[in-house]
C-alpha cells in the first residue's frame, strides 16, 4: 500500500479522482476510491476467461442487485400483450 502525502490529500480531494503519472515509464494512473472500485471491479472483469455458467450467474446478480427480479417487473414480461395499440 502506498500512502499519499498531505499535499496529494488535497489534490484528490480538490480534483475528485486525479490522474497520476508515473515518472519512470510515464504512465498514467486514475487514483479512485475503494469503495467506488469494489463496485465496478467486475466491469472490468475479462468476461473471456469465464464460463457460461459464470457469465449467468453474474448477470443473475446484476439482475437482482438492480431490481429486475422486483414482481412489478414481471409486466415487462408481457409487454406486448398489455401495450396499448396505436
Amino acid at each position: 500500500m502506498i500512502e499519499l502525502s498531505q499535499q496529494q490529500c488535497q489534490a484528490f480531494a480538490a480534483e475528485g479522482n486525479p490522474t497520476v503519472i508515473d515518472p519512470t515509464t510515464n504512465a498514467s494512473y486514475v487514483l479512485v476510491r475503494k469503495d467506488v472500485f469494489d463496485r465496478i471491479k467486475n466491469l472490468l472483469v475479462n468476461d473471456e476467461d469465464l464460463s457460461h455458467d459464470e457469465l449467468r450467474l453474474q448477470l443473475a446478480r446484476s439482475s437482482a442487485a438492480n431490481g429486475w427480479d422486483d414482481p412489478l417487473m414481471d409486466a415487462y414480461d408481457h409487454y406486448d400483450e398489455i401495450r396499448p395499440a396505436k
